[in-house]
C-alpha cells in the first residue's frame, strides 16, 4: 500500500476590495467574515488563518471595527494571523517599478506594526506574473513566492528567477467545506483534486481552502477531520499555514527552474483583454503614477518632510486603484466611477504639491528644474498669466493665476479670472538638480511642414493616396467587432478589420520650435482627428488622437505596417525593457476554442510605457501615455487605443469558453463618448528608447 501523503491546508479568503459589488458593500460582508475568522482563532477552533497576503483587508475592518485592533495584534504576534506583506494586491503589469515598490513598502510597515514578521510574495490571482518583481521582494528581503496563473505545466516547487516559488497547481479557489453536500461527497470532490495537486507534487501537498470573499464553516476542524477519516488511506489534511509547507518542500525547488515571465494560459485563464479594457482608466493612471512621483522627488530634492503624509495618502488611493479588478477595467459602473474621483483626488494632491514647493521657495518664471538623473534636453511647455514676449504660444484658456491661488493671504476675485496662456521652449543639458532659464527660440528651425507632411532632419510624416506613412512605415487606424467583455477582447472568426481612410489634413500649428497638422480619418461609424506635432531636433513624433465614439463591441487599433513579420518585441516591464517572442503566423481567429474551460491563445502582450522592434530591416520604437497592450500578427505591430465592450463576463465570449466572473452589464465599458489616445513614434535602439521615455515622462519642474 503507497504511503498516505501529507496535506497542509492553510485557511483563507481571497478579498477583492471592489469588483462585482462595490466597496462600502463588500466591507460590509468583511466585516461579518472577519468578525467569524477572529472568533475562531480567539476560541482555538482553527489554528491560524492567512489573510491574502495584504493589509489593505484588515485595515479596511479595523476602521469599522477599532475595539478589535488588541485581538488583531495579539494573534498576529503569536503567529495565528498572517498579513502582509503587500498594501493591496495590486496589478503586475499595469503597475511600475515605484508604486509596487510602494506597495510592498507601505504594506509591510503596517504589517509589521502589528508585529507580523513572516512575510511571502502571495500573488494568487493576478493575471500573469511579472519576471520583475522577484527583484523587488528580494530587496525587502521576501526569499519565498506562491503564484498560480500564467504558470505553465510545472511542478507544484520550483524555482522561479532564483526564488523559492509555490504553484497552486489546482489555484487558491477550493469552498468543499462551504458546500450543500454531505461529508462523502465533500471528500470525493476533494480527492479528486487533491489526486491532480498530487500529479504535480513530490513528498507533501499545499491546499488553500477559501475562496473569494468567503467566510469559514464554523465546523470546518470537525469536517475536515470526518473527510480524514474517509481519505485515511491515501492523503492526511493537516490545517496548518504556508510557512510550515514551505519549510517541509526546501529541498524540492531546485528540481526545476523559471527564469522568465509567467504568462502561459494553457492551464489557467490569464485574461490579456484586461490590458485594453476601460483604457481612460488607464491613461489617469500613468498620469497620476507619475505626477506622484514627480511631486515625491520635488519634496526630496527641497527636504519638504511636511509633504510625506500627503504623499502617502495620494499613493494609498492610487495603489487602491490598482487592484487588480479596478486598473483591469472589470468591475461595476460605481466601482470605476469612484476609480475616477480618485484619480482626480491624486491629481489634485500632486498638481497642488508641486504649486505650494514652486511657490514656498520663490520658483521664477522661466526657470526649469531637473529632477531626474540625467541630463534634460528638449522642449519644454509652461504657463503664465501673462503675455510673454519672444516665447511660441501654443494654448489660451481661462482661469486664475497659480500664484494668487496658492498665496494663503490672497484669495482670488471675478476680476482676477483672466488668461492663461501655454508657451513652449527649448532647452538643452539642463544637469540633474540644476535649475536654468527657459530661453526664447532663436536658432534657424529644420521642421518643414505642408498640407499633407511635416518632417525635421530625423523623421518625416507623409500623406499619400490617402494613406500615412512615417520614415516609409505605413500607420493605419483598424477597426475589428469585439464580441467579448471586460477580461477578454472576443474576435469574430470572419472579421478581416475596417481601415480608415484619411479625410482631409491641415497645418494648426507652425513654430521655429513646433508645428502640427491635424489629419481626419474618415471610419465606418465617425471621423477620428490625429494631431501629429514635432519638435525641432526632436527624434519623434507626438500623437493625439481624439474622437467621439459612438458604436458598441467593438476595438479600434493603431496599425504599423513594418517591411518583415515581427518575430520579438521588446517592451517595458516594470520600468525596464524585456524581450518576448512571437510566432507572428499565429491569426486567433483560426483558433477560437470550441471546448469549454479553454481561453484561447492570443498574439497580445501587456506592455507600461512602451516598446521597441529593434530588429534586421524592421525598426519601430513607441512611447504612449496609458495605451498598455500591443498585438503582434505577421509584419503588423497593433496597438488598441479603444476596446468597447459592455459586460464583465460574457458568457458567449468566443475566445473563452467558462465565465471569468459575473455576467452584469456595464455600460461605461463600451466608452461611449469622447475618447483619446496619445503616442510618440520614432526609429532608433534601446539607447533611443531610453531618450524618448526621458523626453515625453521628463522630469521637470517649470
Amino acid at each position: 500500500m503507497p504511503m498516505r501523503k501529507q496535506v497542509i491546508a492553510y485557511l483563507h479568503t481571497h478579498w477583492d476590495r471592489e469588483w462585482y459589488r462595490e466597496f462600502e458593500i463588500f466591507r460590509m460582508r468583511l466585516l461579518r467574515v472577519f468578525d467569524n475568522v477572529l472568533e475562531m482563532l480567539s476560541k482555538n477552533k482553527i489554528p491560524c488563518f492567512y489573510f491574502d497576503g495584504q493589509v489593505g483587508a484588515l485595515l479596511d475592518y479595523l476602521e469599522m471595527r477599532p475595539e478589535m485592533e488588541d485581538l488583531v495584534q495579539s494573534l498576529i504576534r503569536h503567529k495565528r494571523l498572517f498579513i502582509g506583506p503587500f498594501y493591496y494586491l495590486i496589478d503586475e503589469f499595469l503597475t511600475d517599478k515605484t508604486c509596487f515598490t510602494k506597495n510592498i513598502e507601505m504594506g509591510m510597515s503596517v504589517a509589521q506594526k502589528f508585529g507580523c514578521t513572516d512575510f511571502i510574495g502571495y500573488l494568487p490571482d493576478t493575471f500573469g506574473h511579472s519576471q520583475n518583481v522577484v527583484d523587488i521582494l528580494r530587496d525587502f528581503g521576501i526569499d519565498k513566492c506562491m503564484v498560480w496563473r500564467g504558470v505553465g505545466d510545472f511542478p507544484a516547487e520550483f524555482s522561479w528567477c532564483g526564488m523559492d516559488t509555490v504553484n497552486l497547481v489546482r489555484g487558491y479557489f477550493h469552498d468543499y467545506f462551504s458546500m450543500n453536500a454531505s461529508i462523502e461527497k465533500k471528500a470525493e470532490y476533494l480527492k479528486k483534486n487533491l489526486d491532480l495537486i498530487a500529479e504535480k507534487s513530490k513528498n507533501c501537498i499545499l491546499l488553500p481552502l477559501g475562496a473569494d470573499h468567503l467566510g469559514l464553516e464554523t465546523d470546518i476542524a470537525e469536517q475536515i477531520a470526518a473527510v480524514n477519516e474517509i481519505l485515511k488511506d491515501e492523503y492526511v489534511i493537516k490545517l496548518s499555514s504556508p510557512f510550515e509547507y514551505f519549510k517541509l518542500v526546501e529541498n524540492n525547488f531546485k528540481d526545476f527552474e523559471w527564469n522568465d515571465e509567467l504568462r502561459d494560459n494553457s492551464k489557467t485563464f490569464t485574461l490579456q483583454g484586461c490590458y485594453s479594457s476601460r483604457l481612460d482608466l488607464k491613461r489617469m493612471n500613468v498620469e497620476c503614477s507619475y505626477k506622484l512621483d514627480l511631486a515625491s522627488r520635488f519634496v526630496k530634492q527641497q527636504r519638504e518632510v511636511k509633504y510625506d503624509t500627503l504623499l502617502d495618502y495620494g499613493y494609498k488611493m492610487l495603489l487602491r486603484n490598482q487592484t487588480h479588478d479596478s486598473i483591469c477595467g472589470c468591475s461595476t459602473d460605481d466601482v470605476h466611477n469612484e476609480n475616477i474621483m480618485r484619480y482626480k483626488k491624486i491629481e489634485q494632491i500632486a498638481d497642488n504639491i508641486i504649486d505650494e514647493l514652486k511657490y514656498n521657495n520663490h520658483f521664477e518664471e522661466k526657470k526649469i528644474l531637473n529632477l531626474s538623473d540625467r541630463p534634460f534636453s528638449g522642449v519644454i511647455e509652461f504657463e503664465a498669466a501673462k503675455k510673454m514676449d519672444g516665447y511660441d504660444c501654443v494654448n489660451i484658456k481661462k482661469g486664475f493665476d497659480k500664484v494668487l491661488l496658492t498665496d494663503t493671504q490672497r484669495i482670488p476675485v471675478t476680476e482676477d479670472y483672466t488668461n492663461l496662456y501655454t508657451y513652449i521652449a527649448e532647452v538643452e543639458n539642463v544637469e540633474p538638480g540644476e535649475v536654468e532659464y527657459l530661453m526664447p527660440a532663436i536658432n534657424p528651425s529644420d521642421i518643414k511642414i505642408t498640407e499633407h507632411s511635416i518632417e525635421n532632419s530625423n523623421v518625416r510624416l507623409v500623406i499619400n493616396d490617402k494613406k500615412v506613412f512615417v520614415n516609409g512605415i505605413q500607420i493605419s487606424l483598424i477597426d475589428f467587432t469585439d464580441l467579448g467583455d471586460s477580461y477578454n477582447n472576443g474576435p469574430r472568426a470572419d472579421d478581416k478589420g475596417t481601415v480608415f481612410k484619411v479625410l482631409r489634413s491641415k497645418v494648426v500649428l507652425k513654430t521655429l520650435t513646433r508645428a502640427a497638422l491635424k489629419i481626419d480619418f474618415d471610419g465606418p461609424w465617425d471621423v477620428i482627428s490625429l494631431t501629429v506635432s514635432l519638435d525641432r531636433n526632436s527624434s519623434y513624433l507626438g500623437f493625439k488622437f481624439d474622437w467621439t465614439n459612438t458604436q458598441k463591441n467593438h476595438l479600434l487599433c493603431v496599425r504599423f505596417e513594418l517591411e518583415k513579420n515581427i518575430r520579438e518585441v521588446f517592451s517595458e516591464d516594470m520600468n525596464v525593457l524585456i524581450k518576448r517572442k512571437f510566432d507572428s503566423e499565429y491569426d486567433i481567429r483560426k483558433h477560437l476554442p470550441d471546448k469549454r474551460g479553454v481561453e484561447a491563445k492570443t498574439n497580445t502582450a501587456p506592455m507600461q510605457r512602451g516598446l521597441l522592434i529593434d530588429e534586421e530591416s524592421n525598426n519601430l520604437g513607441v512611447v504612449t501615455k496609458g495605451l498598455t497592450q500591443y498585438e503582434v500578427y505577421k509584419n503588423f505591430l497593433l496597438i488598441p487605443i479603444l476596446r468597447s465592450t459592455g459586460v464583465i463576463s460574457n458568457p458567449q465570449n468566443t475566445a473563452r469558453t467558462t465565465p471569468a466572473g459575473p455576467p452584469i452589464e456595464v455600460e461605461t465599458l463600451q466608452q461611449i463618448g469622447n475618447n483619446k489616445a496619445e503616442m510618440y513614434v520614432f526609429f532608433g535602439n534601446q539607447n533611443a528608447f531610453d531618450d524618448v521615455i526621458h523626453q515625453v515622462y521628463n522630469y521637470v519642474i517649470v
